[in-house]
């Protein structure tokens, strides 16, 4: 098992990539700490994750919550050995639409929640240790309505570059995953109605080159080679998983 007894923070953890990245880690013999803003959700995740896995319920856009949530895991388990900031979200709002709340936001949840998570989580973190962000294919092409996603998941790739630099010297490696579109809830939170999910997902499929959504289990399978020691000697760096949307 790649993971043996590693302790593992992972933000976002109760649907989508976040959670088929859980089930795979405990799969490989990881101690979760599963980090979700729904109670519903935190709940259902845990009774697959197993009673072993410490659930903590947190708004990642509060700093407080962030801060608690680590002070959990520090009395019960006393260190993280990797980190997987993977919450986010978004709603699609063309440039007339955007408002100052909306940037404010979306800032909080996307760049700032991320960049306090590493933050907080770093002192329990030894020589070693992996932290993972989730950024997106938005990073490299522009769709219309998603602007302030898109320029947040853009700070949160430069975080990785940044941070990982501050972090090399204590051996803690940063990187970054990079979803292109995958089958997930996170589409259906966007704010659009059925027909033009339906719409967005036929063209963004035609523009793939390998035809189809990807999998969260394909994600988790990327996050895992990035958690575990199979990537030992890499650090700054974004690997892309997105059939080929963004290279061809």
């Amino acid at each position: 098992m790649k993971l043996k007894d590693k302790i593992v923070f992972i933000t976002g953890g109760t649907s989508g990539i976040g959670f088929e990245t859980a089930k795979l880690f405990r799969a490989e013999g990881a101690k979760l700490v599963v980090v979700g803003s729904n109670a519903e959700r935190l709940k259902a995740a845990g009774v697959e994750l197993g009673d072993d896995a410490l659930l903590i319920q947190a708004d990642l856009r509060k700093v407080a919550d962030i801060e608690a949530a680590v002070e959990k895991v520090r009395a019960k388990l006393g260190h993280i050995d990797i980190v997987f900031a993977n919450a986010g979200a978004s709603t699609v709002a063309p440039l007339e639409a955007v408002t100052p709340e909306y940037v404010e936001t979306n800032v909080a949840l996307n760049f700032t929640g991320t960049f306090f998570t590493i933050q907080k989580t770093a002192p329990l973190m030894h020589k070693g240790g992996s932290i993972i962000v989730t950024t997106s294919f938005l990073n490299t092409v522009g769709m219309p309505g998603l602007s302030v996603l898109a320029a947040t998941k853009a700070a949160a790739r430069s975080l990785v570059r940044t941070l990982g630099a501050e972090l090399a010297p204590r051996g803690i490696r940063v990187n970054a995953v990079s979803p292109g579109a995958i089958s997930t809830p996170f589409y259906g939170k966007m704010g659009l109605t059925d027909e033009q999910l339906s719409s967005v997902a036929a063209g963004l499929q035609e523009k793939i080159a390998l035809k189809r959504f990807g999998e969260p289990v394909e994600l988790a399978k990327t996050a895992l080679f990035l958690a575990s020691d199979d990537s030992s000697y890499i650090t700054g760096t974004e690997i892309v998983v997105d059939g080929g949307l963004t290279q061809f």
